[in-house]
């Protein structure tokens, strides 16, 4: 069991980037959606960036806290998916792909946007030791973990969806049968071939932090 204070220090410096996180996430769909068409996500409230709209009790609170106090090696969770309807799509299949990657397009741009506070912070005077500035790298580290999460060709998770899309319709089908069972086949990946989910995670971490000009 991880020592309590130091659970606590990890949530206090990850609250801010992970609510941004699944807030960008999930404004990203509706946004997308929205511009492609459908008001689903903007019927029900779900076009903000107020984070509440989008906060799961289980998924965006439990979920994490349970990670972080057992150890868990990475820091999960979900937030209420964003409702959408194809049907009001005028290109359905690629409009499913656009709304699907416009998710953890939101990831990526919150990780920029961290890597500017980092910018800003080490130039400020900040060392890599203070709280601010280990807020702004696991901000970093944190969006682009959630972006290659999230595009695992794995249904429900939004590589998913974009695979679906250049799928026949039966195959499609049977394809996305395997939902229900996303969330083992993702705990597996993680406990037996984690460094397909690590080695992405870095380089794009890496690759942010090198065209903002900020070391990690």
């Amino acid at each position: 069991m991880p020592d309590i204070g130091a659970s606590l220090h990890l949530i206090s410096v990850m609250a801010l980037p992970f609510l941004l996180a699944v807030t960008l996430h999930e404004a990203g769909h509706a946004l997308a959606a929205y511009r492609l068409g459908d008001r689903t996500a903007q019927a029900a409230g779900r076009l903000s960036l107020n984070p509440l709209v989008h906060v799961d009790p289980f998924g965006t609170v439990a979920i994490p806290l349970i990670a972080i106090f057992t150890g868990f090696p990475f820091l999960i969770g979900y937030a209420k998916p964003v409702p959408v309807d194809p049907r009001n799509f005028k290109k359905t299949r690629r409009d499913i792909v656009l709304v699907a990657l416009a998710g953890p397009f939101g990831n990526v741009v919150v990780a920029v946007f961290f890597a500017y506070v980092l910018r800003f912070a080490l130039g400020a005077g900040f060392t890599q030791d203070d709280w601010v500035t280990n807020v702004a790298v696991f901000g970093i580290f944190l969006n682009c973990l959630f972006m290659v999460f999230n595009l695992l060709p794995i249904p429900p998770l939004d590589g998913g969806a974009v695979v679906a899309q250049f799928l026949p319709s039966d195959l499609a089908i049977r394809y996305q049968s395997i939902a229900p069972f996303g969330f083992l086949i993702l705990m597996g990946i993680i406990i037996v071939a984690r460094d397909v989910i690590i080695a992405p995670t870095m380089f794009f971490a890496g690759l942010i932090a090198a065209l903002v000009g900020v070391p990690l």
